[in-house]
């Protein structure tokens, strides 16, 4: 290796440019990885579109997820179709290899309150398994399909 090939592999090894989570540029490694104050919740959340359906009705869900975990974390969302009393509100649960959503009801009717939608991932994308009412997980079959 030559004097200057050395001297050009030694100055960009010195070089170093950093860039913080947004993209912009900063001059140091600690600005780069420092906690940032102006972050939400909703910087950390994506739309996903699932449909449940069990042979005669179909649910449309959009559930609000956070991508960085897994399972998917869900934060929330609606069941805005398909269901008596419709929309639901999301609650929580999961999506990965098995799907957990639970939701209450926010519309009108004499419905029930709460629905608790549970399930195993299977190929193509979608999700075998049960629903219930007000505290039930197993008293509709299913088939979720994930649409995101």
């Amino acid at each position: 290796m030559t004097t200057q090939a050395r001297k050009q592999k030694g100055q960009s090894r010195g070089e170093h440019r950093f860039h913080n989570p947004q993209g912009a540029e900063v001059k140091t490694r600690d600005e780069a990885f420092a906690a940032q104050q102006d972050t939400s919740a909703e910087a950390v959340s994506v739309d996903c579109k699932l449909e449940l359906s069990n042979g005669s009705i179909t649910f449309a869900i959009k559930a609000r997820i956070n991508p960085n975990t897994h399972p998917y974390v869900v934060t929330g969302g609606q069941i805005t179709s398909g269901i008596c009393g419709a929309p639901w509100d999301i609650t929580g649960g999961f999506i990965g290899d098995t799907l957990r959503i639970d939701a209450k009801r926010s519309g009108q009717g004499s419905c029930a309150n709460t629905i608790t939608v549970v399930g195993e991932y299977q190929n193509p994308p979608a999700y075998r398994g049960t629903y219930g009412f007000d505290g039930a997980t197993s008293s509709f079959k299913h088939t979720t399909r994930y649409l995101c």
